[in-house]
């Protein structure tokens, strides 16, 4: 039988990113410039997210995540700034990309910088999101299908996902994650951080 619990709405992460990115910025000492030298994001764009201004999207996020060297989940997971060994569903926390919808359910506990975060997502139809190579430096990543399909294009090379099918992702590279198909894709993405 169904859980006729209905699912609490996340709350807005922005003010939580905004004061995040910042603390990470100030903490390397960057200035505006630096960072949208290092991450592709123009300065002002940097300041209006920082200001709680405006909504990051995933792809500037991943933009930003890459050039801190941070996985997008731990930087999410800081905002949020909840640790510990145990993460219950309930309390998994759930960000939802404004301009297309993505939603990434943070699955993995944040305990002292584990090297290993799983994150489920999914992609709705019609939906399309890139990444830099730059989000992709030193990590390594699978991404294992749960429902639907995925047309993943990681530099070159197209791969066509369907359920149960587990990839395995080479050297950084540009990557575009798309949902082709008339209905939401589902997909676990396992990343570990090289040391």
């Amino acid at each position: 039988m169904p859980d006729p619990t209905p699912p609490v709405p996340a709350p807005d992460p922005t003010d939580g990113l905004a004061r995040r990115l910042r603390l990470e910025r100030e903490a390397r000492g960057w200035s505006l410039g630096d960072l949208a030298a290092r991450s592709g994001v123009s300065k002002a764009m940097i300041s209006k997210v920082e200001r709680a201004e405006a909504s990051p999207t995933a792809v500037l996020l991943g933009r930003l995540s890459g050039a801190f060297g941070l996985t997008l989940s731990t930087l999410l997971a800081r905002a949020e700034g909840e640790t510990g060994q145990l993460r219950r569903a309930a309390s998994q926390p759930v960000w939802v990309d404004p301009a297309t919808g993505y939603r990434r359910r943070q699955l993995s506990p944040l305990m002292g910088e584990h090297p290993l975060d799983l994150t489920e997502v999914e992609l709705p139809a019609g939906a399309e999101i890139a990444y830099p190579a730059a989000s992709y430096a030193f990590l390594r990543q699978m991404i294992w299908m749960l429902d639907g399909t995925l047309t993943f294009r990681e530099g070159e090379a197209v791969h066509v996902l369907a359920a149960g099918d587990c990839l395995a992702l080479g050297a950084p590279a540009e990557c575009v994650f798309a949902n082709r198909s008339d209905r939401p894709c589902r997909y676990l993405v396992a990343v570990a951080r090289q040391r």
